[in-house]
């Protein structure tokens, strides 16, 4: 199980803060604050509010002076890929031959849909777990367990791998072998560790 960003595909939310910053009183930090880590980034993410209604809402906290066409492509042109990304996705595709590969990852609808089109990335797994339409993101035990059950695997039976070490605590305590994502190196070991071929 693999998460998305910053393994997979890289992204910046500072890149639509800047971008988005003429258009708004507030300042770029204020911006990527919103954009990145707020309650209403997390509802967003967990499906809890449309596309249009998360859009109003930014409207107002950031007093936008923008229509939401001209809103969309700031805010999904964030990501790129990196040779990192790269040697993944090559990676999982191999792992892909032999064994149930899935990501896992807190995104919004917009944010997906747009990755969909753009980055060929998800052709390397057999499922996708994404927070807002399983309803939960994480590091809450929910969407691990939905994972799992949905899978039809048992917490020891799975690897996961996440650049964020908190997220990869939440995966541990409920039993999966978690493990955090620094570089393709680190990666290759922590498979090859636990018996896992590539």
């Amino acid at each position: 199980i693999f998460d998305l960003g910053n393994v997979l595909v890289d992204f910046n939310h500072y890149i639509a803060a800047k971008r988005i910053s003429p258009f708004s009183d507030r300042d770029e930090k204020e911006i990527f604050e919103l954009f990145f880590d707020s309650h209403l980034t997390e509802v967003f993410e967990e499906g809890k509010i449309s596309p249009e209604d998360f859009f109003e809402e930014v409207k107002k906290c950031l007093n936008l002076k923008l229509d939401y066409q001209k809103f969309l492509p700031i805010w999904n042109e964030i990501f790129f890929l990196s040779e990192k990304n790269r040697a993944v996705y090559a990676l999982a595709k191999i792992l892909k031959k032999d064994y149930s590969t899935a990501i896992l990852s807190n995104i919004n609808v917009l944010h997906f849909d747009y990755l969909k089109k753009t980055f060929p990335v998800f052709d390397a797994f057999h499922k996708v777990f994404a927070s807002f339409a399983l309803g939960a993101r994480k590091p809450s035990s929910l969407i691990y367990k939905k994972t799992l059950e949905i899978l039809g695997v048992s917490s020891k039976e799975a690897f996961y791998v996440d650049d964020r070490p908190e997220l990869v605590e939440k995966a541990r305590q409920i039993g999966i072998q978690a493990f955090i994502f620094r570089d393709i190196a680190g990666l290759k070991k922590d498979l090859l560790n636990l018996g896992i071929k590539i």
